[in-house]
């Protein structure tokens, strides 16, 4: 088996003066970089006192799921020869948080709309969506159900 080992680094960055000092004196501001890539501006939700407009750990995680799903998807397509000319992604994600704080999520609904270049070509996708769903890294490390919902359609 073959292993593959990735590294990010995260800096926070919310420290207003005090650290931690008291919980609603610091920010949750904080930066993730990969060496030779753009840094991302991130925050905690807003629910737990974070930036709106910044990412949060449960869309990436999120995104995560659409974006290997795409990618595998779209590698399927390629050796089948369904030719894919558009591919966008809504993906949904259910989080339960108990009283304690506490919390999981408990599915992700990936919601593909997939345009291909000839007819024919709709009715394989969703053997393929199945396919990449199967092969995704992110879906099968996690310990919740991860299910699609894809529309496909052709360019006319």
């Amino acid at each position: 088996m073959k292993q593959h080992y990735y590294k990010t680094n995260l800096r926070w960055t919310g420290n207003t003066g005090k650290g931690t000092e008291s919980y609603r004196g610091y920010e949750r501001a904080h930066t993730i970089s990969v060496e030779g890539k753009p840094v991302l501006e991130a925050s905690s939700d807003p629910s737990f006192r974070g930036d709106k407009l910044k990412y949060n750990p449960e869309e990436m995680f999120l995104a995560s799921l659409s974006s290997c799903h795409m990618l595998w998807f779209l590698h399927f397509c390629s050796v089948a020869s369904i030719i894919v000319l558009d591919y966008i992604d809504a993906a949904t994600g259910t989080m339960l948080e108990s009283d304690d704080g506490n919390g999981k999520f408990s599915e992700v609904i990936l919601h593909p709309v997939v345009k291909v270049k000839e007819e024919w070509m709709i009715e394989k996708t969703a053997a393929l969506h199945d396919k990449a769903h199967h092969f995704c890294f992110i879906s099968n490390s996690v310990n919740f159900p991860v299910r699609h919902e894809a529309v496909a359609n052709f360019s006319s």
